[in-house]
């Protein structure tokens, strides 16, 4: 089975308006949008991205929201503001809070679902919440981070998942890039070749990095072995450098 979404994001977290907006011109919502608004956990007087039937975005104003029924005035217009690649992070679980500022970060990016493991090297989430449980918390963090950098969509975040099923959920991407430390390692514009892809997977190992079991099976499940540069990086700041990478080449950082 595929990891399951904990935060309700992906594209049904889109607030979508059925008619055309108009700037300063007040605009319904309807049931669907409604429901986004809920993934969201939007208040009155809130201000949000917003598409329309055009597909457009805006930056919108709620001004009442009502069960299914819903009114918002858009201010300003915006370039897209979903990536056009959609980028996978699958990340191992990190010690203490650097995960919640994994999650930050990448959502500020533009990637469009993380997914967080047990690897052999890695902490686990019974370790993690051990002291006081946190990972309660990181749907929040998703959605807050997504609000200030003006995300039409809420990226998915996934419950922890093991190794095997990490392998398995891998066949759903176009390309699949492992970081790994040792071996033969390809770069990122070998690993991505010269194809656009849709859908890119990053899987980023612990600090003490993966094993050569692991390594093996994540080639056998066809991903590339990558290398980002001659220094060592600490697993947080690899994410968000392979993520910010694959935007800068197949995605829209420009």
């Amino acid at each position: 089975m595929p990891p399951v979404c904990v935060n309700e994001g992906g594209p049904a977290s889109r607030i979508r308006v059925d008619g055309r907006l108009r700037l300063e011109q007040e605009a319904a919502v309807g049931a669907s949008g409604c429901e986004a608004l809920r993934r969201w956990q939007a208040r009155c007087g809130e201000i949000l991205t917003v598409t329309d039937a055009d597909q457009r975005c805006y930056r919108a104003r709620l001004i009442c929201w009502q069960q299914d029924e819903a009114r918002l005035v858009p201010f300003e217009l915006l370039a897209e503001p979903e990536s056009p690649v959609d980028i996978w992070v699958y990340q191992a679980l990190p010690e203490k809070e650097r995960f919640e500022w994994i999650l930050q970060k990448l959502t500020e990016i533009g990637v469009q679902r993380v997914v967080p493991f047990v690897s052999a090297r890695s902490t686990t989430l019974a370790q993690r919440d051990a002291p006081q449980p946190k990972s309660h918390r990181w749907p929040e963090v998703v959605r807050r981070a997504a609000r200030q950098c003006r995300r039409a969509q809420l990226p998915q975040l996934t419950a922890v998942v093991d190794w095997p099923t990490l392998l398995a959920d891998l066949a759903l991407a176009d390309v699949k890039l492992l970081l790994a430390e040792k071996g033969p390692r390809w770069s990122l514009a070998e690993g991505l070749g010269r194809q656009r892809p849709q859908q890119v997977a990053v899987i980023v190992g612990p600090e003490g990095g993966f094993t050569d079991e692991e390594i093996a099976a994540a080639q056998a499940a066809g991903a590339v072995p990558l290398m980002l540069g001659p220094r060592l990086l600490r697993t947080e700041t690899a994410a968000l450098v392979a993520a910010a990478l694959v935007q800068g080449r197949v995605g829209d950082y420009v």
